[in-house]
């Protein structure tokens, strides 16, 4: 069977504020770490300020993942990132020589150096813009680094509400909104979750919901969130609401 139609990303809701300033640092070649756990939006925000900051530095953009990277590693993936040497692995002044020239933003994702360590990559590429993201757990930068904070908290009740509608693709029902301020609750307002919640919902949609209804109302096409009514669901069988713990 072919696969159905690509459901389009969900919006980034309520986190312009941290996109403005993590832009904003880095127009000015300040590095900056993004912290927040897993499930904030935190890689969906990278991507976005990345496309944002395309035309800051003459090298571009380039992104990075430190998942299990060392610093060395880091230092290897950003100068075959930048320079047309497939089959070559510089030697360590080389390399040293090789990235003190480059010029770029450089995202780096699910960064796992902290400290000192983190002072030898800034040290090494003086002429790049770091944008880092990581969780809680990995270690700070030190102190004389001057590298940026920025911390990505939970979404608030009616942001969750909101995400929670785009990914289903409708208005909620009361029922609905009243199980997603509990998710919100339990959640701490982490966008994953409502994001997890929403297919959850169309799943239940489809139990609900027989194939004339998918025809006449589109509940399982490309849809705007106003384009089907909750009354339309209302009427189907009764399912339950998954349990939060789903």
């Amino acid at each position: 069977v072919p696969p159905g139609p690509t459901r389009p990303a969900p919006p980034l809701l309520a986190r312009q504020d941290e996109r403005e300033q993590l832009v904003r640092l880095l127009a000015r070649g300040r590095s900056v770490r993004l912290t927040g756990p897993g499930g904030s939006g935190r890689t969906r925000l990278l991507d976005i300020v990345a496309d944002d900051c395309a035309d800051l530095a003459p090298d571009g953009v380039v992104r990075l993942n430190g998942l299990g990277r060392s610093v060395d590693d880091l230092l290897q993936d950003l100068f075959h990132a930048v320079y047309s040497a497939p089959l070559h692995r510089p030697e360590r002044d080389e390399l040293l020589a090789c990235v003190r020239e480059i010029g770029a933003v450089v995202v780096v994702d699910d960064l796992e150096a902290g400290g000192t360590a983190l002072d030898a990559l800034l040290d090494a590429c003086p002429e790049c813009a770091f944008l880092f993201g990581a969780t809680p757990a990995v270690p700070a930068p030190s102190a004389e680094s001057g590298v940026e904070e920025v911390t990505l908290s939970g979404l608030d009740r009616a942001a969750g509400l909101d995400l929670l509608g785009h990914v289903v693709g409708r208005r909620l029902t009361e029922d609905e909104s009243n199980w997603a301020g509990d998710l919100w609750f339990e959640s701490e307002g982490l966008p994953l979750r409502f994001v997890q919640a929403g297919a959850l919902l169309r799943q239940r949609d489809r139990l609900r919901a027989g194939a004339g209804a998918v025809d006449e109302f589109g509940v399982f096409e490309d849809a705007r969130p106003d384009d089907v009514p909750p009354e339309a669901a209302a009427d189907a069988d009764e399912v339950p609401l998954p349990a939060l713990g789903e």
